[in-house]
């Protein structure tokens, strides 16, 4: 089977350093693509190895099946059309191109005799897509829990430690983890594209990603990881998806974890998927979710099935509307202006909504014109705890917006 690559990056060139030294049965290395190729060319491939700056020249080249990893939507969504139309098969990583036009894509493989393969569009090296395809085909999944985003897990939690989000967002951004714009991973967008992807094969969910709601991890501070130790959690940016009786359910944001949770374990660039199936019981898939080695081994791996005959196991999904109103407990922090009656106030606010209060935290030491204290709420809706946070939003006794986290069941 040859294999070209387009896109000779990190993830790029990883494909290509595996493929040189495990030297997999039937598999040979073609082509590789990239703009300013020369600056790129390395010396240990094979001699025969034909490096180009031409498009075309791999799509009409003797290669079966072409590796994408470009990236985002255009020219990549152009290319992988084209190639699938040839009946050429494609290998991708690319989550924004599978979570916005995947489902479109399967069917232009379908109808030309090609396949396409992603594996390594979600948590990278970890086989989280084909084992949910192959592994858990035979169960019917009803949850989604996870960890999507390493660059948020490091940075969530390297703030345990009582570090301020700024500086360890300048940490990861050295480190090389964050971007110089984070803004696609702290808001949220990155693990909401692979949520999207993995409620479409384990839920069986086509979801719109702009209907996904999204919370940036931001506003999230280290006196928050305090109070959330004190309550035997910890916090995470978790992405979640549900299939209930009553709709679906899908929304990406901080939120306090139990410490019991497999959720709460993982660290640094780690990600963690946690699926629930209505026979199987919960199935957890953990490892590196990111970097070079880590997401070519996804891609090898998609090679390798290719070339022994495997294809996807087709799991059909349909379109449907999502809310993000699931029923959770609540974190709420308050930052204040002490003075009497706030306590009341707030009360009055949430049961005006019929929403009780569970506890009340205040940590001492903070001076009194701006001090944080935590309530808790027993399971509301969402859109409830908005109106009634709404109600005291312009309080004079408030020093800033209140914080209001989910709390993830056990």
């Amino acid at each position: 089977m040859n294999v070209a690559i387009l896109g000779f990056g990190t993830v790029g060139s990883s494909v290509a350093r595996i493929l040189c030294d495990l030297k997999p049965d039937d598999i040979r290395l073609t082509h590789v693509f990239n703009r300013g190729v020369a600056r790129k060319r390395v010396d240990w491939t094979r001699k025969d190895v034909v490096w180009t700056e031409d498009f075309e020249q791999v799509l009409r080249s003797d290669a079966d099946v072409i590796v994408e990893l470009v990236g985002g939507l255009d020219p990549a969504e152009t290319w992988v059309r084209h190639i699938l139309e040839a009946g050429k098969s494609v290998v991708t990583g690319n989550k924004k191109l599978i979570a916005a036009r995947g489902i479109e894509l399967d069917q232009v493989a379908h109808s030309h005799g090609a396949h396409l393969l992603y594996g390594a569009a979600v948590a990278g090296g970890i086989p989280v897509i084909p084992g949910l395809r192959q592994g858990l085909a035979g169960d019917r999944i009803t949850r989604i829990e996870g960890i999507l985003n390493g660059t948020c897990n490091f940075i969530l939690s390297q703030m345990e430690s009582g570090v301020a989000f700024a500086q360890v967002l300048k940490e990861a951004q050295r480190l090389g983890y964050a971007e110089a714009d984070p803004s696609e991973d702290v808001d949220g967008f990155d693990a909401r594209a692979k949520l999207v992807i993995l409620s479409r094969i384990a839920l069986r969910a086509g979801l719109k990603m702009d209907a996904v709601a999204c919370r940036s991890i931001t506003q999230v501070d280290a006196v928050d990881f305090g109070y959330a130790r004190d309550l035997g959690c910890t916090i995470r940016q978790i992405a979640k998806a549900e299939a209930r009786q009553d709709g679906h359910f899908a929304m990406v944001g901080p939120m306090l974890v139990p410490q019991r949770s497999p959720l709460a374990w993982s660290r640094g660039t780690e990600n963690m998927v946690l699926v629930t199936g209505e026979y199987g019981g919960d199935v957890v898939f953990s490892g590196h979710g990111a970097g070079g080695h880590p997401t070519a081994v996804a891609v090898v791996s998609d090679l390798i099935a290719l070339a022994h005959g495997s294809r996807p196991v087709d799991l059909p999904s349909r379109a449907v509307a999502i809310s993000g109103e699931f029923e959770l407990r609540h974190y709420i922090r308050f930052v204040v202006k002490d003075t009497p009656g706030i306590v009341a106030e707030i009360a009055g606010a949430l049961a005006s909504e019929r929403i009780n209060i569970d506890a009340l935290f205040q940590r001492p030491g903070y001076k009194k014109d701006s001090l944080p204290f935590v309530v808790t709420v027993e399971s509301c809706a969402a859109s409830a705890l908005r109106r009634a946070l709404d109600r005291i939003a312009h309080s004079g006794w408030l020093a800033q917006a209140p914080l209001d986290l989910p709390m993830l069941g056990e």
